[in-house]
Parts: structure tokens; sequence; C-alpha cells
């Protein structure tokens, strides 16, 4: 049996594992005063370093290369694999949704107002996954993308010249049919195998909808490493759309 003193260092650990502190001030002030050094932080940037303005538009020497804002350069660099219809409304409309649905798919009472890694290990893998994803997009197309949106490495000089396109070919539709249903089928069937409590937990629908989201996001890389590596321009070709 346990003493009356280590009785009162139980409840005491026990009290100090479910402590809590109001947001205001605890967490606001440090909010503010972050806040604050990163103000800070940017107009001393601001003041040293100009920014990156150029001349004034000439519509007889249009740009070369032409790009859009920073923010937008994900969904540019998006064009060199896909069709308009999909890197301008597809993709866009997917993130969007998606993120609009992350409160309706999120079952895990875990770490609510916590927002640490062990009580979300998925949830934050994912999250981070297709965020630096889209700032890597941001990179090459700022850094990377030259004359004719040609790609350059960093360490290499420009060149006007414009560029011979490489011989684009497409898989045959029964072959990208094929993989399609492969591809989706196999990453909906296997982790509902594997991780049965992950399935059970999220339920059938949301599961289906996490999962192929999910694999949305990947096959837009393997489909950008397609294209890069091996010059495949369309996976299936029907007369409504191409992917």
């Amino acid at each position: 049996m346990l003493n009356r003193d280590e009785t009162l260092e139980t409840r005491r650990e026990a009290g100090k594992k479910t402590e809590k502190v109001f947001t205001w001030p605890n967490l606001v002030a440090k909010e503010f005063l972050a806040a604050i050094l990163v103000t800070v932080f940017f107009l001393v940037y601001a003041f040293y370093i100009d920014a990156p303005l150029r001349e004034l538009a000439n519509p007889g020497e249009p740009e070369n290369p032409a790009k859009a804002p920073w923010y937008f350069l994900g969904l540019q660099e998006e064009l060199v694999y896909f069709d308009p219809w999909f890197a301008g409304v597809v993709l866009p409309g997917i993130i969007i949704v998606g993120l609009m649905m992350i409160p309706y798919l999120d079952v895990n009472p875990k770490g609510i107002g916590v927002y640490n890694f062990s009580d979300r290990k998925f949830a934050v893998t994912v999250f981070v996954f297709g965020f630096t994803f889209w700032f890597v997009l941001i990179i090459i197309g700022v850094y990377m993308r030259g004359p004719f949106w040609t790609f350059f490495w960093p360490w290499e000089e420009w060149n006007f010249d414009f560029p011979t396109p490489p011989p684009l070919k497409s898989f045959p539709n029964i072959l990208g049919a094929f993989a399609l249903i492969v591809y989706f089928g196999l990453g909906l069937i296997i982790p509902a195998i594997l991780k049965r409590d992950f399935y059970k937990k999220l339920g059938f629908i949301r599961y289906n909808i996490v999962m192929i989201m999910l694999f949305i996001m990947i096959g837009i890389i393997i489909k950008m490493f397609l294209r890069l590596q091996f010059n495949i321009k369309y996976v299936l070709q029907t007369p409504w759309f191409n992917i």
C-alpha cells in the first residue's frame, strides 16, 4: 500500500500532467512578441535589400521566360506535366476542397490544440509533405526555369537558343487505364489490410476520400517523374480529357 506522502506525490504528478494555462496572456503575449520580432526583421531586410523590380513591360519585347507571381509558379510549373484543365482548374480545386474537408475527415481526438507530432503522425506527415512539395514547385519555377521555360540547374548558364523539344510519347490507353486501376486499387486495399485500426477509425467513406486524395498527390509526383525521365506525355488519353 502507498503511504500518505507517496499518495500526495502521485496526486501532484497527475496534477502537473493535466495543468492548463489561459490563452491570455500566456500564449497571446508570446505570439505578439514573435510578430513584433518578425516585423522588425522584415523592415531591416527591406531597408538593405531592394525588391527585384524590373523595367516597364514592353509589348514589343515580351519577357522570356514570362513567369507568373511566385505564389502561382507552382501551377505554372504543373502546366509542363498536365493539360491546362487539370493544372489550372482540377488541381487547385482538389487543394482547396481538401483543406476545407480536413475538419470533417480528421476524427483523431488527440492533440487538439496541442499540434504535436506524436499524436498526429499521419496528418502532420501528409500535410508537411504536400506543403513542401508545393514550395519545391515554386523554387523550380523561380530558379530553374529559364528562356522558353527550359529547365536549368542553378549553376548552369541560361541559353536563349530555342531548344529542340524531346519527342514525347504516351501510354497505350489499355495499359494506362490498367495502370491507373491498379495504382488506385492497391492504394485503397493494401493500407486497409495492413492498417485495420486506421481503416476502422476513419470509416469507409472517410478512408476512401483520404486515400484517394493522398494518392492523387503522390500520382502527380509520379507523373512528373515519368515526364522528366521518360518523356511520357499522357498516361491515359480520352476524347474528353487526358491525364
